[in-house]
């Protein structure tokens, strides 16, 4: 009786440790007994050649995921036998009379394959570096996790953008800029002395699906990060991060000459300029040899660059440039620059920078640019540099942090937004020369790719503040590695991974995860729409928005609404936006019987009355939207509520709470977006939708303080 007592308070304690999160997608936990029977047949022991960190990383990943998930241990053992995982870089197969010709040349590519050695039936884990075998150690895993047969394993996969990275925009005093999951990892204070376990799990969570670099600080940099304090500070999660295949790099303000170094000058073309970037460069990678390089956001929203002493961006950058080089460092210039003293279309102005620059940066640049040409919209369509330089290697850079889709409170699985950039063609060499080819180098054979996602990591502890946020960090590093993954595929592996439900939960929320992204964005800005979000914080809508600095800073200066209609004319007719785009896409959104209804009033100014391809005229189409929008998110918490029984009840509560609060938001949108346009259109709104709950001024009248991410 007292060992039946002892049991069940043993049980009910293991059952209130509730999932907060924290593991993300790499859970371990037991598997079905059937399914752990089977690989506790096939899977006996490990063997690894030639230890190393990262080798001695898989390893440890291997043993903890197979101690969980199948429930038993397995040890290192000096001989083959059956059952045996062997980690071996592909130059070592040769001692055991092996082939390496289903190996991938891509050094971080692996094979994981079922063959036999001397009549023993092994798991082969190989690849050229052992980076690559790490990764595919994380592949098999993820078999189990799935619970996948393993009998017959031939699992070959390799990346096509070589520098897969997350930008973290996080200031030196743990506030992140546009963060929503806390303050920031990196805890400056307690390193170098004390690396914490988040460290190392942040690794383990980025190698799992194929991240290799990480910049450490806010693209509005401080110079301070260049110090050398606070270098032995970044060499310590450098030395943390390097077993997992993780570079960092670091945001270099361009004043940083003269606010650390004294000089008088930051002039890139100034001899002691280039001398003091130079020798900072040399003490940089001796204390962190394989240091990534930097990141650099100049001239925008009043950060110092070139500009400042009438050179251009390609001074600049190539000044950074060579003085990495020696080293085998990049530098990744953005794009996102804007001048309030050009009167011109916001959206014209990266391009009308850098397209006459084609050429003329150094091979180790790479002009990192947004995916739409405002600024990470709910839906932008892709931006016009992509393709416009071929003598240039561009990089793609997406936000996993959630400014303008409901920061943390809102679910939304942006691998439908990546997919819909990515796989956008751009016609630079006729059809099929798409945004992804652009950025891998296929198209124009660049040496160098890359793509990088804003990151939406926090201290909270489930890491994204949403636990569906957690989807993005996931379908971002899935997406760097093979764009051609389907959305769908990712969701469902996330879904599996982190959940561990039935196939009829998991349905349920693959599908509400596809239509999310789409769903917000008819709630916010619906067939085009843009920049109409709250003030400085970006929180919740504002179209009324006005009168401030720059003109380019309002609402009113991208929706133009008025009595007789709505919308931004980027045809020749207006800002000729659409001249930058090859002929092929610029005449397919120039003609309103060809432009996709989504980026309608994105390129068109039109008429309340115009008609849609619905049938309804555009003030009724449009306010439908805003309603389907709400009414979504409705369907979305009867789909969580009938997941409950399934689902661990502590992330249950939090969802369900957090798609509550999405509900009063997406309704907030709704009726004061309606509202305003009303007041310009006077037109009613459609029978048979609810009348808001306010007046127009009620909405105009809220306030917000101390919003996150400021």
């Amino acid at each position: 009786m007292k060992y039946r007592i002892t049991l069940l308070l043993i049980l009910i304690g293991f059952s209130a440790l509730a999932d907060n999160g924290y593991r993300l997608w790499l859970k371990y936990d037991l598997l079905p007994v059937g399914v752990k029977a089977i690989y506790a047949k096939q899977i006996k022991s490990i063997h690894i050649v030639a230890a190393s960190p990262t080798i001695r990383a898989a390893e440890q990943e291997l043993k903890t995921a197979i101690s969980g998930l199948v429930g038993h241990q397995i040890s290192e053992q000096a001989r083959l036998t059956d059952g045996t995982i062997l980690l071996v870089k592909s130059s070592d197969l040769k001692k055991y009379n092996l082939s390496i010709a289903d190996v991938p040349e891509n050094p971080e590519g692996y094979l994981v394959k079922t063959t036999a050695i001397s009549g023993k039936k092994i798991i082969l884990i190989t690849s050229k570096t052992d980076i690559g075998v790490l990764y595919g150690s994380f592949a098999f895993i993820k078999q189990l996790q799935l619970q996948q047969e393993i009998e017959k394993l031939n699992v070959k996969s390799e990346p096509k953008i070589r520098n897969r990275i997350l930008n973290h925009w996080d200031n030196l005093d743990r506030t992140v800029e546009r963060g929503y999951a806390g303050f920031s990892l990196w805890n400056w204070q307690t390193l170098p002395g004390y690396i914490d376990q988040r460290y190392i799990d942040y690794a383990r969570a980025n190698a799992s699906v194929g991240i290799n670099g990480t910049v450490l600080n806010n693209v509005n940099a401080n110079a301070l990060i260049l110090t050398k304090d606070w270098l032995l500070k970044v060499k310590a999660l450098a030395d943390a991060f390097r077993p997992y295949g993780i570079k960092v790099y670091l945001t270099a303000r361009f004043s940083a000459p003269i606010e650390i170094g004294g000089l008088k000058t930051a002039d890139p073309l100034d001899k002691e300029v280039i001398n003091w970037w130079k020798e900072k460069a040399d003490e940089i990678y001796k204390v962190i040899p394989d240091f990534g390089g930097y990141l650099v956001k100049a001239n925008s929203e009043g950060q110092p660059g070139p500009q400042n002493y009438n050179r251009n961006h390609a001074d600049g950058a190539n000044m950074l440039a060579k003085s990495l080089a020696p080293h085998g460092g990049i530098v990744m210039w953005r794009a996102f620059v804007y001048d309030n003293k050009v009167p011109d279309d916001r959206a014209k102005q990266a391009y009308n920078e850098f397209k006459p620059l084609d050429g003329n940066f150094d091979e180790n640049v790479i002009i990192q640019v947004k995916n739409g040409a405002i600024d990470f919209q709910p839906r932008e369509p892709f931006h016009p540099l992509f393709g416009a330089m071929p003598n240039t290697s561009t990089m793609l850079e997406f936000q996993l942090t959630q400014e303008y889709l409901g920061m943390s409170t809102n679910l939304v699985y942006l691998a439908t937004l990546f997919k819909e950039t990515l796989g956008a063609d751009t016609y630079a060499k006729g059809q099929g020369s798409t945004v992804a080819k652009v950025i891998n180098g296929s198209l124009y054979g660049n040496k160098n790719s890359a793509i990088a996602g804003v990151a939406n990591i926090g201290n909270d502890v489930n890491w994204c503040g949403h636990p569906f946020a957690q989807s993005n960090w996931y379908a971002f590093g899935k997406l760097a590695w093979n764009d051609e993954s389907p959305a769908t595929l990712i969701a469902d592996e996330w879904l599996k991974m982190t959940f561990r439900t039935d196939f009829a939960t998991i349905k349920k929320l693959n599908e509400m995860m596809m239509k999310s992204r789409e769903t917000v964005v008819d709630y916010m800005t619906p067939l085009g729409l843009h920049h109409i979000m709250g003030w400085d914080h970006h929180y919740g809508p504002g179209p009324w928005i006005k009168d401030k600095p720059r003109a380019d800073w309002t609402s009113v200066y991208y929706h133009q609404a008025d009595k007789n209609g709505i919308g931004f004319n980027r045809t020749n007719t207006g800002s000729n936006a659409l001249a930058q785009y090859f002929p092929a896409v610029a005449e397919k959104f120039s003609n309103l019987n060809t432009c996709p209804e989504e980026y309608l009033l994105w390129f068109h100014h039109l008429p309340w009355n115009y008609k849609l391809k619905s049938g309804n005229n555009l003030w009724d189409g449009m306010v439908k939207r805003y309603y389907k929008g709400a009414a979504e998110v409705k369907q979305m918490q009867a789909t969580w509520d009938s997941c409950e029984k399934q689902i661990d009840p502590v992330i249950y509560r939090q969802v369900k709470q957090l798609l509550a609060i999405q509900y009063d938001e997406a309704v907030w949108w709704r009726n004061a977006c309606v509202l305003y346009f009303q007041s310009k259109s006077g037109l009613p709104i459609p029978s048979g939708l609810a009348k808001p709950e306010h007046d127009l001024a009620y909405y105009e009248k809220l306030e917000f303080k101390f919003v996150p991410g400021i």
